[in-house]
């Protein structure tokens, strides 16, 4: 059967069309320019000069850098969707619908601040003598160095992204079908397994889309590795930030950023394949 291309539906999706086009095709398309043009002088010029990404490529600090932030990533989007499930899973199935919609405005609640001052205030409770330590400095313990180290990066990945992977999980798990989990109650399906075997196999699609979310804004964060990681070692982010400091080297920095979008490319539509697997079948 021919599938026809109905207009209504074209012009409704133009804008989305044009919006691609303009703010992610076009930038992409000179950003592919960039990582070849030549600095000379301080200045760039137009040019076909492969040695950047050679150049870039071939050093162990950009794969380190690399390998780093895809590790802090993915533990990141590890530890966030596990750390987000609870309250997701407590919010869908045990709360009422008035709670509900409380417990959705107070996940909002967050992101009316910058993400800039929210990453700051946590420098008062990490550092050696923040809240934290001084609370621990009553009972005996401490001081713990957690400022400036994988630590503290993670807690800036979870301030970024845990209410928003708690939103994600929790508009998925409130379209499953109750009736499935209350026939594996019926079965004498404990309450453990009908949530591992019921429960998160019909929510998969959400939960997948949402630890993708916590990855891809990880992934290209900035703040947290800075102000609260310390930014040495570096990440991809800082690392882009440092090359363009040392010369006016842009189009190296193009090259690291090109990379990152192709890794987060990669990902996305790896993610996405598993979430819809089992429903292409």
């Amino acid at each position: 059967m021919r599938k026809t291309v109905s207009v209504y539906g074209l012009t409704l999706s133009m804008p989305m069309l044009l919006w691609q086009l303009i703010f992610f095709l076009a930038p992409l398309i000179f950003l592919i320019a960039l990582s070849f043009w030549t600095v000379r002088n301080f200045r760039m010029e137009p040019d076909f000069n492969p040695g950047n990404w050679s150049r870039m490529l071939g050093r162990s600090v950009f794969w380190e850098a690399y390998f780093r932030t895809l590790l802090l990533s993915a533990s990141a989007a590890i530890v966030t969707s596990a750390l987000a499930f609870p309250a997701s899973y407590a919010i869908a199935f045990k709360l009422s619908d008035t709670a509900r919609r409380w417990a959705i405005f107070l996940m909002v609640i967050p992101f009316f601040t910058s993400y800039l001052v929210r990453v700051y205030s946590w420098q008062i409770f990490l550092s050696d003598n923040g809240i934290i330590n001084a609370a621990l400095g009553y009972v005996g313990l401490g001081p713990w160095p957690m400022l400036n180290s994988t630590f503290g990066t993670m807690i800036g990945y979870l301030t970024l992204s845990l209410p928003l992977v708690v939103l994600l999980q929790l508009f998925s798990l409130i379209f499953v079908d109750r009736t499935l989990v209350e026939a594996a109650h019926n079965l004498r399906c404990g309450r453990l397994r009908t949530v591992f075997e019921v429960v998160v196999p019909a929510a998969r699609v959400g939960l997948t889309i949402a630890a993708l979310f916590c990855f891809i804004l990880t992934f290209g964060d900035f703040v947290s590795p800075l102000y609260l990681g310390g930014g040495d070692p570096p990440t991809l982010s800082i690392l882009i930030t440092d090359t363009t400091k040392s010369g006016q080297q842009w189009p190296r920095a193009a090259v690291v950023a090109l990379v990152m979008i192709a890794t987060l490319l990669v990902i996305a539509f790896a993610a996405v394949r598993f979430a819809y697997k089992e429903r292409g079948r």
